[in-house]
């Protein structure tokens, strides 16, 4: 079984000085909620061994934080094909991956993430706010073997959710 992380960039700051949407950074909610959903996927036993983001500022500021939060010390991988692209170029980065890697996370942007969470698991509407993560079981032995609507959707994560949570104490 291969285990896949998706997580959409944090919200970005559409005020910050930037020439092109690529260099777009983080809003500090964005900085913030990356932090969280780091700890929080550190605290629930959910680090990845490896990942895969968009070359993308936002994207690539995003699982930086979080990583540095969780401490999660994994390598990282930076491309451009996670970049304003489709469902596709996604997969062929993702059965690219070695497969000694159990849990991978990638970190991407919408419309591309909640259309690809779809085909993973078979249909359903699943969109994802800014820096959330959602948990994939694919029942594969190597990335190559991934097939669209095979896998289960464990957890969808959300910043706010989690901050219910938090202030709650629950």
């Amino acid at each position: 079984m291969k285990i896949l992380l998706l997580m959409r960039h944090g919200k970005s700051d559409w005020n910050a000085a930037f020439g092109h949407d690529h260099e777009r950074p983080l809003a500090r909610r964005g900085v913030e909620a990356a932090k969280m959903m780091g700890r929080f996927l550190s605290d629930a036993g959910e680090i990845p061994d490896a990942i895969i983001t968009s070359s993308a500022v936002r994207a690539d500021q995003t699982v930086r934080l979080a990583s540095d939060a969780g401490a999660w010390g994994v390598s990282l991988r930076v491309t451009d094909h996670f970049y304003n692209t489709r469902s596709e170029a996604v997969l062929r980065e993702v059965r690219d991956e070695p497969e000694d890697t159990t849990k991978l996370m990638i970190v991407g942007h919408e419309p591309t993430w909640s259309l690809l969470l779809s085909s993973l698991v078979g249909g359903g509407h699943h969109p994802l706010p800014t820096a959330a993560v959602a948990r994939v079981d694919l029942p594969a032995d190597t990335w190559a073997d991934l097939e669209l609507r095979t896998g289960q959707l464990r957890w969808l994560v959300t910043p706010r959710l989690l901050g219910k949570v938090i202030t709650n104490g629950s």
